[in-house]
């Protein structure tokens, strides 16, 4: 019961410094000027070098889904729906999520493992010496890196996944293919784009904060960083996992309410 209530406690805790750490970068992104230098750098690292795996992983989905579905819609006969139905769960629900925790297992990991060696060498004490703050030099490009780069690999997987289904349901599953095009332009709605959007904007501020904030509070040694590598890649998966639920529920109300 003990051990129990010290591991609520401390996510409790955890949570509310995320939570002040979030307030510190909005404050730093409108009253300090952004070192350029390292924003572009986690541009093209958490941009440019996470397509591959976006790619991968929103095709062999898109494909997986599309399979599926046809077996299950050719019992009743409706073949061509099942592009409509792959294009609705991969806007609104796959693409996102999918995107956020192939993100957050590799960008993730190896932010909060730069932060924590940093932090481990004493070289953000170094920083702050020189009366330079940690949350402006390094933690801000970050997370406006992240914040862009996330829905920009949403889509990617959007298409990759949708093509990838398109593909699979023509030449090999028999499915006409204009007429799924058209269940799909009927079934995908602007709202299943916009909530897929915002949800990739929230995965990628998550991701962001919880990374930044395991880095820069890891333990000592090899051992400490490890071990908040580790919990960074954790946390924000259950993090994104838990709030695309509550995002589902209040986009849903909030978007299709007419």
């Amino acid at each position: 019961m003990n051990a129990a209530k010290g591991e609520l406690s401390s996510f409790v805790e955890g949570m509310g410094r995320v939570a002040l750490l979030a307030c510190e970068v909005v404050r730093s992104i409108f009253s300090v000027r952004l070192n350029w230098a390292e924003f572009m750098k986690q541009m093209h690292f958490i941009g440019l070098k996470s397509q591959f795996v976006v790619l991968t992983t929103g095709a062999s989905t898109g494909m997986v889904f599309c399979a599926q579905t046809f077996y299950q819609f050719h019992k009743v006969k409706m073949d061509t729906a099942t592009l409509g139905v792959v294009g609705v769960a991969m806007t609104s629900e796959l693409g996102p999520v999918l995107a956020g925790l192939m993100v957050a297992g590799r960008v993730g990991a190896a932010m909060t493992a730069e932060l924590g060696t940093m932090r481990v060498t004493e070289q953000i004490d170094a920083l702050r010496t020189m009366a330079t703050h940690p949350v402006d030099h390094l933690v801000v490009p970050r997370v406006l890196a992240t914040l862009i780069s996330m829905p920009l690999l949403t889509i990617l997987a959007w298409a990759t996944g949708i093509f990838a289904a398109m593909i699979l349901a023509g030449s090999l599953l028999g499915v006409e293919t204009a007429f799924s095009l058209k269940h799909m332009y009927f079934y995908a709605d602007e709202e299943d784009i916009l909530m897929g959007v915002i949800k990739a904007l929230v995965f990628g501020l998550l991701i962001s904060l919880i990374s930044c904030y395991r880095g820069l509070n890891c333990g000592n040694g090899a051992e400490g960083v490890g071990r908040a590598t580790n919990e960074a890649v954790v946390h924000s998966c259950i993090a994104i996992l838990v709030s695309n639920f509550f995002l589902t529920l209040f986009l849903r109300a909030l978007l299709y309410q007419g």
